[in-house]
């Protein structure tokens, strides 16, 4: 049969004006094969005649349980197998299955909600963010509010409790009020367990967090995604439309705001899909209907016992945080925020620090370890001063007077003593013996005897005279001071 390509050529040729002679001369074919194909319409298809199935006695059988029942393609393998003894494969069963079954959706209602009725939760997934020499899963926060679409988005490098419950107060924040009820997924920093049919059972931190702003969580069930579609559109929404082709900054605060800027420009200022308004229009009523924000802000933090190290730190994510000395080795209370830790002992705050998302870092106040140096510092200055009085029986006194006359007497024996690795011992006291002789009492004065007496001071030589001898000959008339005698006038 005639290749569909050379029944391209044919037409094409043919309607050029070419004979079929010259169309079967120029493609090497018949020239009657030439004028079959110029005459057809279109190129005629091979029918493969249909093989036969060991299953076509059987389908009519398995359309009918079909209907009756959603069974799986094991099940009708199994009873044709038993029932109606088929003999073939499974695979031609379920094969056939898959194409006659008939396709169920799910079905879904559409939601309705009042002004200030709920706001649904989620968290999403942005890859991640270098951090100094540190990468860290980078996540995003969403709350949206069921009835306006009002959204609030916030990025964060966990998901902890400390990161759910401080997004929950800075989204609660932006809204300038609380919702009824705030829907949430299954995660365990909200809901410890959700059992099939049995009411969820939620984390104590997150109810008290929920009973300090007065609305009432709720869990979806266990993978019914679309029980919260609002905020599910919500962070296909940010992946698609802030994060989609954009470099983020490696600077988490850069990153919030440049979310920040998103959302009053775009996200929250755009025609929504569903509701054909603006968000912030929404907003205008709902915002009355949300519930006021107590007067003190609920507490986000993650409390634990820790033990403080001999360096006198205390380690949270590889990273170390210094503390005060004294509280060296001692257990202690860590206190940890999203943004920052706090440390306690006996209920008495003794160090905070602004908490790091990078690893292996060492954090160290100089406060804290203060008193480690002056201690130190203490047992150097003695020994310092016990060397100076090794050199001679009047250093005490020496010193009395250094006191007496200088606020920094240390600092002046320190330098003494560290003459005598310059000098020797012998000359140092020597001129400490001249400098109280001078009553001159200062570090200064010794050193400035020292260098006295190391310089090295030449022999005056004979008078040489560098003028002519005439001119050192010069005779000179004497003075007049007959002026001197004359009486003063008036």
């Amino acid at each position: 049969m005639t290749a569909y390509e050379t029944y391209c050529q044919i037409r094409l040729l043919h309607s050029r004006g070419l004979s079929f002679n010259q169309i079967g001369r120029e493609l090497g074919i018949d020239p009657e094969t030439a004028a079959k194909y110029a005459a057809l319409a279109s190129f005629p298809r091979r029918s493969t005649p249909k093989r036969a199935s060991k299953l076509d006695p059987f389908k009519p059988v398995i359309t009918r349980w079909l209907e009756r029942h959603a069974y799986s393609a094991t099940q009708i393998y199994q009873r044709l197998c038993a029932e109606e003894g088929y003999v073939g494969g499974f695979s031609i069963v379920k094969t056939y299955v898959r194409a006659v079954r008939p396709v169920r959706r799910p079905a879904f209602l559409s939601l309705a909600f009042a002004p200030g009725e709920a706001a649904q939760v989620d968290w999403g997934c942005a890859g991640t963010i270098a951090l100094g020499n540190t990468r860290r899963r980078l996540s995003f926060f969403v709350m949206v509010l069921c009835h306006s679409r009002m959204a609030y988005v916030e990025f964060t490098c966990g998901e902890a409790t400390e990161h759910f419950l401080a997004c929950h107060h800075n989204a609660l924040e932006f809204f300038g009020g609380t919702p009824g009820v705030i829907l949430i997924d299954n995660l365990k920093t909200g809901v410890l367990s959700h059992r099939f049919g049995q009411r969820a059972v939620f984390n104590p931190r997150y109810l008290d967090f929920a009973a300090h702003y007065g609305f009432e969580p709720r869990a979806c069930n266990v993978r019914k995604a679309n029980e919260k579609g609002r905020v599910e559109n919500a962070v296909g929404y940010v992946k698609k439309n802030f994060l989609a082709g954009r470099d983020l900054p490696n600077s988490l605060g850069a990153v919030n705001t440049a979310a920040r800027h998103w959302m009053d420009s775009i996200a929250n200022v755009r025609n929504h899909g569903e509701t054909h308004k603006q968000p912030t229009e929404l907003f205008l009523i709902e915002k009355p209907a949300l519930r006021p924000l107590p007067a003190v802000p609920a507490d986000t933090s993650v409390t634990r016992a820790v033990r403080v190290t001999a360096r006198c730190r205390v380690v949270l994510d590889t990273n170390r945080y210094s503390v005060p000395s004294l509280y060296a080795s001692q257990s202690i209370t860590l206190k940890v925020f999203a943004d920052r830790l706090c440390l306690y002992h006996a209920h008495n705050l003794i160090a905070s620090h602004p908490r790091s998302y990078e690893r292996h870092r060492d954090f160290e106040n100089p406060d804290h370890i203060k008193e480690i140096l002056d201690q130190r510092r203490r047992a150097r200055d003695a020994k310092w001063l016990l060397a100076f009085y090794a050199l001679s029986p009047q250093s005490e006194y020496y010193y009395q007077q250094l006191a007496a006359r200088s606020l920094q007497a240390r600092a002046h024996v320190n330098r003494i003593v560290a003459l005598t690795n310059i000098y020797g011992p012998e000359k140092v006291a020597l001129a400490m013996d001249d400098a109280i002789a001078c009553e001159a009492f200062s570090s200064q004065y010794i050193e400035n005897i020292l260098q006295q007496r190391e310089r090295h001071t030449p022999q005056p030589g004979p008078l040489h005279l560098t003028r002519r001898a005439d001119l050192l000959e010069i005779e000179l008339p004497p003075a007049d001071i007959s002026l001197y005698d004359q009486p003063n006038k008036p």
